[in-house]
């Protein structure tokens, strides 16, 4: 890959979607400090770790792996988002915002994975317009 991580639109999403997790859970009960706040920053943290990780391994296969592991984080943060509202823990305008954010890297995921399955022997992407 001729470019860094941070110039894929997902990884940039994904930075955003923790930016939002993390105010987001500003709000939450204290004594969730080590319980479901913990838990999603975690999550949210992971998804664009494991986006960097993967394209600094420089091989398609493990890209790949590595996407499919965001993608599964995603999964965490938005299932998450869902006991949070369900617990009262968040205004209702702040958790959809976050839980919308989540939607798009989960489907820029999704994407991004479709497009290397299809491109089998070509380059890696260099970035996800």
């Amino acid at each position: 890959m001729g470019k860094s991580f941070r110039d894929l639109m997902v990884w940039q999403r994904a930075i955003d979607m923790t930016t939002e997790v993390y105010r987001l859970t500003e709000a939450f009960p204290k004594a969730e400090m080590y319980g479901l706040i913990s838990q999603l920053r975690r999550a949210a943290v992971s998804v664009a770790s494991n986006i960097a990780e993967g394209s600094g391994r420089g091989t398609r296969k493990e890209f790949r792996q590595f996407l499919k592991m965001a993608r599964g984080s995603v999964c965490e943060v938005q299932t998450q988002l869902v006991i949070a509202g369900n617990l009262g823990f968040a205004a209702q305008d702040r958790l959809l915002h976050t839980e919308s954010a989540a939607n798009e890297v989960g489907r820029m995921l999704n994407g991004l994975l479709q497009s290397l399955s299809d491109n089998e022997n070509g380059q890696l992407p260099e970035t996800n317009n």
